[in-house]
């Protein structure tokens, strides 16, 4: 089991946040995890001291932070100026870059039939990221399909409203979820 794996599977919630508001309620929540899926070149150092802060473990996705280019220029700035623990991020390439500067890193994944599913396998198998997010969230199957061919941490992502969906997501073989319903953030 490798170190962010640990860190899930004792924090199975993980805290997306898509703004200011959420990022209140996140650092007053008991999620330890976050993904931040907002913010800019200009914010986001702020973001993640406030989350740091509040001791929580912090992510960035890459692909959503406007002004950055993803590329490795870009994960340098970030690791230099936001200092997260690690990013998410659906390309391959940035993958690699991250890993490079010690970042954790997480590769979100988008599975809507079965090309899509062996392209993400073959994309995984590649770059070897510390955990994959899966979305949507909510399909049990693809999970625990996944799972069984990958052997990296899954995070279920995407449409995770309610605690039955928490709850099956990781019986189906997450190791944790990621949601922006605040309210899951505490169970």
């Amino acid at each position: 089991m490798n170190k962010l794996e640990e860190i899930l599977v004792e924090n199975p919630v993980v805290a997306a946040i898509r703004n200011e508001d959420d990022l209140k309620k996140c650092i007053n929540s008991d999620s330890q995890v976050v993904f931040v899926l907002y913010g800019d070149i200009i914010n986001i150092k702020s973001i993640c001291e406030k989350l740091r802060n509040a001791n929580k473990l912090v992510f960035i996705h890459m692909d959503m932070i406007e002004g950055l280019k993803g590329d490795y220029a870009g994960l340098q700035f970030i690791k230099r100026y936001a200092e997260p623990y690690g990013i998410i991020t659906t390309k391959v390439t940035n993958i690699k870059h991250a890993k490079q500067l010690g970042l954790g890193t997480i590769q979100r994944v988008f599975i809507i039939d079965s090309l899509s599913l062996d392209s993400g396998i073959r994309n995984i198998k590649e770059v070897m990221p510390d955990a994959v997010e899966v979305m949507p969230g909510v399909a049990s199957k693809i999970i625990n399909m996944l799972q069984s061919k990958v052997h990296v941490p899954v995070i279920a992502g995407g449409l995770i409203e309610s605690k039955k969906d928490v709850l099956e997501s990781l019986a189906s073989g997450a190791v944790a979820i990621s949601t922006s319903t605040a309210e899951l953030w505490n169970i």
